[in-house]
């Protein structure tokens, strides 16, 4: 007989749905322990209540349920829908935006505006790249409680646009998965192909297209920025943070240490300007890292002064010092009166014969 390791949440949902006849705990709230603490598992004498987990040893609590903490009660299950609205339409809304700057009443409306009642819609003001989104895992958690409780129903999650969802394609593929698993359509408002999309049909095809089309569009937004940084440093703008250790630090640890000083004694002393670390003192790797760095520069003076002149050249800055310019000759240019005398000089020169060896004398 197989034991589950972890309840998934529509089983937790399925349970949650009656009352618990020994803790007492009312449907839409986790079993509660003895110490009034919420249950690692779900009482036996509740889970078996539903058919396909009745044979089941032990159904633990879900991790988003809290097991372990304090019991609070939770959301209560909607009322259940008379038997006669089979072609019922149950639709629970979701807006997001990344920023605080960004605004969510456009969003707020359109799904007030496609019938959604306030109290079904979840919003918040949450980056994609942030894995975990409450109020997203709230109208999913939503949509498929209500699925559970009223299967000849129609749950739809409706958001206002596809990048609403998620960052990329594997984000979305996943969330078309769980909406297949679920019984779940999705509808958008907005974007490429606005309309109502069901991933267990010819909508699977359509919304792995739809993350492609996102993804190629973050991807050209990434290069569009990169094409914009390298134009600024061309223009001798540059990002980044500025350095740790400044010359006129640079130049006190030398001194110091030319007076016999050790970096572990110089670099208490020392204080960052700027940045995120103002105020601090540099780390001993961060001098090492700078005293490298000078001597590099004093080893080998001529490559800096190269590199210093081809970032003149891409800065269009003509106040840095350049190595002079090398004339490449070819083979029919005429040469030069320097080239003829040194010519001249060669050809006058006198080879010296090269001094034989004596024979050996032969041993009487």
């Amino acid at each position: 007989m197989a034991v589950p390791q972890e309840a998934s949440p529509s089983d937790a949902d399925e349970v949650e749905r009656q009352p618990c006849p020994r803790c007492r705990a009312e449907p839409g709230s986790p079993c509660r322990s003895r110490s009034g603490a919420v249950a690692g598992t779900y009482h036996t004498g509740r889970f078996t209540k539903v058919p396909r987990l009745a044979k089941l040893l032990r159904v633990p609590t879900p991790a988003d349920r809290g097991p372990g903490q304090p019991w609070r009660p939770g959301t209560s299950v909607p009322l259940a829908l008379a038997p006669d609205t089979s072609n019922a339409d149950i639709r629970i809304g979701y807006a997001r935006c990344s920023t605080l700057t960004q605004e969510l009443q456009s969003q707020l409306d359109a799904l007030a505006k496609h019938g959604i009642p306030r109290d079904k819609v979840f919003s918040e003001k949450i980056s994609t790249r942030v894995r975990v989104r409450p109020q997203f895992e709230a109208a999913l958690a939503l949509a498929r409680q209500i699925k559970a409780h009223a299967p000849h129903c129609r749950v739809i999650f409706t958001v206002y646009e596809m990048k609403r969802l998620g960052r990329d394609a594997a984000e979305l593929t996943a969330l078309a998965d769980h909406l297949t698993a679920h019984g779940l359509v999705l509808e958008m408002l907005a974007g490429p192909l606005p309309g109502m999309y069901d991933p267990r049909g010819p909508g699977r095809l359509l919304f792995a297209f739809f993350a492609a089309m996102a993804e190629t569009e973050r991807e050209n937004i990434r290069e569009s920025t990169l094409e914009g940084l390298d134009a600024a440093a061309r223009k001798g703008k540059h990002g980044g943070r500025p350095p740790v250790i400044t010359d006129d630090m640079l130049h006190t640890v030398l001194r110091r240490r030319a007076n016999g000083e050790s970096v572990e004694q110089i670099q208490p002393d020392l204080i960052i300007p700027t940045g995120k670390r103002k105020g601090q003192a540099p780390s001993v790797a961060s001098i090492y890292r700078a005293l490298a760095e000078h001597e590099k520069k004093e080893a080998y003076p001529e490559a800096v002064a190269a590199a210093r002149a081809d970032f003149a050249d891409l800065q269009d800055v003509d106040d840095i010092p350049r190595p002079r310019r090398v004339r490449i000759r070819r083979p029919d240019d005429p040469l030069t009166p320097e080239e003829v005398d040194l010519r001249q000089r060669l050809q006058d020169q006198v080879l010296q014969p090269t001094r034989t060896e004596e024979p050996a004398r032969s041993i009487a």
